[in-house]
């Protein structure tokens, strides 16, 4: 991300939605969150192009992914598309006090590497207010895994919700941290002046490791013989 003189490149906020009807409320709430994150940025002088992963176009591939480590296209066109992005919003619909499966399980098969220092907002939507903290309890958790910079604000809609001001008001105020993380360009300069003192999983980083001797005892052990 560069600046161009005039003003900033457009920051690249890609949506990353688990709703699988149509219309989703789950989509819905994520759209709703990037338009506000993309009129901040207007006030601000800046632009935001926004993707939309639709992880229902998705499942297909995401399940062999699970069980095969084998990406198809679409899971290949996702990964590159959140490997150039600036930001994130996910939004995930709950069942049964979780986040969905499908939306944990594209999570699970990512590299660990490849969400690091990314500014994220997290959100949910379920039925009733009874699932209020599974933002907090379960999604940031496994985005603290991921190593992602999650937003203090998070967002959650129940049906009783989406009429009250005050989720606009939160909207608002996670749109903002996150326009301000996109700012500081946190994550670019992670990768820029500190991606060798992570630790990097054999396996991730897209196969960049070089540091790792294969030919000690555990190693081989690990290999099998």
């Amino acid at each position: 991300m560069t600046s161009n003189g005039q003003g900033h490149d457009p920051y690249r906020l890609v949506v990353v939605s688990g709703g699988t009807s149509n219309p989703s409320s789950t989509r819905m709430l994520a759209d709703r969150i990037s338009a506000r994150v993309g009129a901040l940025a207007a006030r601000r002088d800046a632009e935001v192009s926004v993707t939309v992963i639709d992880l229902r176009e998705l499942a297909t591939e995401i399940t062999t992914a699970l069980v095969s480590q084998l990406m198809g296209p679409k899971m290949t066109a996702a990964i590159d598309t959140l490997a150039a992005a600036d930001g994130l919003v996910v939004a995930a619909p709950v069942y049964k006090a979780a986040p969905s499966g499908l939306l944990t399980s594209f999570f699970h098969v990512l590299d660990n590497d490849l969400l690091i220092a990314k500014p994220v907002i997290l959100a949910a939507t379920a039925g009733t207010s009874r699932h209020a903290l599974v933002v907090d309890e379960q999604m940031r958790a496994l985005f603290a895994f991921l190593r992602t910079m999650t937003v203090p604000t998070s967002l959650f809609a129940a049906a009783e919700d989406w009429n009250d001001t005050d989720l606009n008001k939160r909207i608002d105020r996670a749109a903002l941290e996150l326009m301000l993380l996109m700012e500081s360009e946190f994550a670019h300069r992670v990768k820029a002046e500190s991606w060798d003192s992570y630790q990097h999983t054999f396996g991730s980083a897209g196969g960049s490791e070089v540091g790792i001797d294969l030919d000690t005892d555990l190693m081989r052990l690990a290999a099998g013989g």
